[in-house]
């Protein structure tokens, strides 16, 4: 992957989308890590037959976190993350494929610094936007 810098980010331009299927073991080793216990997000059974969902439900920090994947994979190791945040609109589950985008909104200079202002969008299969969310990105300046 080639060096991303701010000289050459212009509104309008389309992040490379992200698309993952979401998997139960996935979800389970989220769960753990985040130490989230909810049995939505790794018990089948109590998913479905108790809470009514139609299989297991994918966190909303997964997803949060998947879309900032999108971001970071296109700014590549030169960028920075420095503003991002998201809304859980829709349900995900298992096994459901999802594609993280997104588009640049404007780009800024504030002293040596390039700040991209992005908007971002999670996907399910059906098109349907399930985690909008915004991000800022400092990326470097090709004079250094």
């Amino acid at each position: 992957m080639s060096a991303l810098f701010g000289d050459d980010v212009r509104p309008g331009e389309l992040l490379p989308p992200l698309t993952v299927q979401v998997t139960p073991v996935q979800m389970f080793l989220f769960s753990a890590a985040s130490y989230n216990g909810h049995r939505i997000h790794w018990d089948t059974p109590w998913a479905t037959d108790v809470e009514g969902h139609p299989g297991l439900v994918v966190q909303g920090h997964l997803q949060a976190a998947l879309l900032a994947r999108a971001v970071t994979d296109w700014t590549g190791s030169a960028g920075r993350l420095v503003a991002f945040a998201t809304q859980n609109r829709g349900s995900a589950h298992a096994g459901d494929v999802l594609t993280f985008r997104g588009v640049v909104v404007s780009v800024r200079q504030e002293g040596d610094r390039h700040l991209v202002d992005l908007r971002l969008g999670g996907e399910d299969a059906a098109g349907q936007v399930v985690m909008p969310g915004t991000a800022t990105v400092e990326l470097p300046s090709r004079s250094g």
